[in-house]
């Protein structure tokens, strides 16, 4: 029943169709110029741009096949990067960098080189730094892996998604095991001690046997984590979508026998799971953080990063302040002209009035405690009583002096129990994915 609900990631609350046109440029202008220089902050780096599309991609990215865009591009996001620093003034400690996409390796190894230098200028980048990068096994060349190495680059996230053949053809991203074994023994070889796999479920063709076989390769390169989402079929969104035949992708049952049996084949091999779709070895800082309360939630998924700011760079670019949402205007051309006129390309935004965070990392949430924080009478903290209801009736949570607690072993319904907590859904006219 659940599983079928079309619902919001909550990678952040409230969801980007929610980000309003009020928070723009003079806005964000301001939020910056309140930056504490006594607290690290965290950069992310969006590279829109691919070697090819990916039919299942849900991110804001273009196919070229030639260099020229996106060296101009890099030189708009230095000219970004040094907007904010000349705005605040200071010298802002950085203790996470990341690079996302599209496809951050697509830059050449002497472009990746520039852009982090650039960064070490207009910032200071602390020197216990976790600089990550996303990476595209396929195209990851020795020159681009030492060109990492000598950027002090510490984490990478390989898209891996299905070794299934058929899955692959379907979706349009042939990558051999072989090609990714590769890929983690470069990192590896250069001292990038953090290795993540991106993985989903739901796709055409794809069945449990071939996500179990999928498993079982990534099992024998042991990443350190794993992130697991469900393939969100939006055609009318993303156009590229509607070459995946609908009657190919697996129904809400199958999708969660999926999910489920993934989550297990990784427990049963000696990984945490946390939080909703993320998993670590034991002794890694994401499991630690769920241990220690620290878990946070942000657009990327699960992260351990404490940094209360998050500045975003490039064309679509999220940021969190600690005043609210920014994010950078979508259309690249847009972008170019903002930044190469020496204002920030900031469009949308909002400014925080709620925080259904707590929930989606923890697991639980105690309805007093956020009724303090936001001022609000704890009767009314649960936006959809009728739908708590429901769900402790069903024995999906629990409810124990005031404190909501997802069930053991309904935690893929957690977006459910989230979604009672969304003062915005009742009135989303969104596209949404399914809850499983």
């Amino acid at each position: 029943m659940y599983g079928q609900d079309k619902l919001p990631r909550y990678t952040s609350y409230p969801t980007a169709p929610y980000f309003s046109s009020a928070i723009g440029e003079k806005v964000y202008r301001h939020w910056l110029r309140s930056v504490s220089a006594h607290r690290p902050v965290s950069l992310y780096v969006h590279i829109p741009f691919c070697r090819s599309m990916c039919w299942y991609c849900g991110c804001h990215t273009s196919v070229t096949k030639q260099d020229a865009p996106i060296a101009v591009f890099v030189a708009a996001l230095r000219r970004e990067a040094q907007l904010v620093a000349d705005t605040i003034k200071k010298s802002l400690p950085v203790a996470n960098l990341h690079f996302g996409g599209g496809t951050p390796t697509i830059m050449t190894p002497e472009l990746f080189v520039d852009l982090a230098d650039a960064f070490r200028y207009a910032f200071f980048v602390l020197p216990d730094a976790e600089i990550a990068v996303e990476v595209d096994p396929r195209t990851l060349t020795n020159d681009l892996t030492q060109a990492l190495e000598y950027c002090g680059v510490t984490r990478a996230s390989l898209g891996v998604q299905s070794f299934d053949p058929r899955v692959q053809r379907a979706i349009n991203r042939l990558q051999s095991f072989e090609q990714t074994a590769a890929a983690v023994e470069r990192l590896r070889r250069v001292g990038v001690r953090g290795i993540n796999f991106d993985l989903l479920y739901g796709l055409p063709f794809q069945t449990v046997s071939c996500c179990l076989d999928t498993i079982a390769k990534c099992v024998e390169l042991r990443p350190d984590r794993f992130s697991v989402f469900g393939y969100a079929h939006v055609p009318s969104f993303k156009k590229h979508q509607r070459k995946i035949a609908e009657e190919s992708l697996p129904d809400s049952v199958e999708r969660h026998v999926q999910s489920e049996t993934i989550a297990e084949a990784l427990q049963d091999a000696g990984y945490v799971r946390i939080g909703l779709d993320h998993f670590a070895l034991p002794d890694d800082a994401l499991a630690t953080a769920q241990r220690e309360g620290r878990l946070r939630r942000n657009f990327q998924g699960h992260t351990d990063d404490s940094a209360d700011t998050l500045i975003g760079l490039g064309a679509s670019a999220i940021g969190r302040m600690p005043q609210g949402f920014v994010q950078n205007v979508v259309a690249m051309r847009d972008y170019l002209d903002r930044i190469a006129g020496g204002r920030f390309a900031t469009v949308k935004g909002y400014a925080f009035t709620e925080d259904i965070e707590r929930i989606m990392c923890d697991l639980t949430v105690d309805l007093e405690q956020i009724s303090r924080i936001h001022d609000r009478d704890p009767r009314t903290a649960v936006v959809d009583r009728a739908r708590i209801d429901r769900l402790l009736a069903d024995g999906v949570a629990t409810m124990s002096q005031g404190r909501l607690t997802v069930s053991e072993g309904s935690e893929f319904l957690v977006r459910s129990v989230a979604s009672a907590f969304d003062a915005h859904l009742p009135r989303s006219t969104g596209v949404h994915s399914r809850a499983v």
